[in-house]
C-alpha cells in the first residue's frame, strides 16, 4: 500500500530520528535515510531539501517535547517542590526518550542554530528563569541574575542527565534527590552579594 505525503513524511522522520540517535548528524548520510526508509533520495529532498532540514525538524520535535514535558511538571507553589517537578520531569524524558536526549546532547552542525547543547540549556533556562526571579524578589535579591542563576541550576541537571543517559545507576529519583539536595541547600544559604573570588 503506497503511503500518503504526510505518512511518508512521518516515516522519514522516525528514520533520521533513530540514524541521528546511533550515530550523530555528521555520519548519517541522505542515501542511507533512503536506503533505511525504501526510498530513492529524491524524495527525502523532496519533504526536507536535504540532511540538514531532516535535521531540523528531528531537533525541533525533540526539543518540544521536553520544554513541553518540563512546563508541564511545574505545579507546585515552594521552590523546592518546583526544583524537584523540572528535575522529575527532565529525567523523565531522558528515560522515555534516549534517542531524542541523545540527539538534543550531541554537537549541531555549524550552520544550525537550534539543537546544540548550549541551545537546549538556553530553552530550558528560559522556561525556569521567571520561576527564580518571583524567588529572589521575595527573599530580596536583585532579579536581573535570575537568568544567570537559572543557567547554572539547568546546566548542571543537564549535565547530570547526560551523564545519567549512559550509566543509568543510580535510580533516576535516586539522582534527582541528590541534585535538588544540592540546588536546595546551595540556594538556601544565598548570599545577596557574595565576595568575588581572590586572586
Amino acid at each position: 500500500m503506497r503511503m500518503s505525503g504526510r505518512e511518508r513524511r512521518e516515516q522519514l522522520i522516525s528514520v533520521g530520528r533513530t540514524l541521528f540517535a546511533e550515530k550523530g548528524f555528521e555520519a548519517v548520510s541522505v542515501e542511507e535515510v533512503a536506503a533505511t526508509a525504501g526510498v530513492s533520495k529524491p524524495v527525502v529532498y523532496e519533504h526536507f531539501g536535504g540532511k540538514e532540514g531532516l535535521y531540523a525538524v528531528v531537533v525541533d520535535r525533540e526539543m518540544n517535547q521536553l520544554l513541553s514535558t518540563i512546563s508541564g511538571a511545574l505545579q507546585g507553589t515552594h521552590p523546592r517542590q518546583l526544583l524537584e517537578q523540572a528535575g522529575m520531569a527532565l529525567f523523565d524524558y531522558i528515560d522515555a526518550q534516549p534517542d531524542g536526549f541523545r540527539i538534543l546532547v550531541r554537537d549541531s552542525p555549524v550552520s544550525q542554530q537550534t539543537g546544540s547543547f548550549a541551545s537546549l540549556i538556553v530553552d530550558v533556562a528560559g522556561q525556569v528563569e521567571h520561576l527564580l526571579a518571583d524567588q529572589f524578589k521575595a527573599h530580596g535579591f536583585p532579579t536581573r541574575l535570575a537568568p544567570m542563576y537559572s543557567q547554572m541550576l539547568v546546566g548542571m541537571t543537564a549535565l547530570t542527565g547526560q551523564w545519567w543517559l549512559d550509566v543509568r545507576k543510580p535510580r533516576k529519583e535516586e539522582v534527582v534527590s541528590h541534585l535538588v539536595n544540592l540546588a536546595w541547600n546551595g540556594l538556601a544559604h544565598l548570599e545577596a552579594k557574595p565576595p568575588s573570588p581572590r586572586r
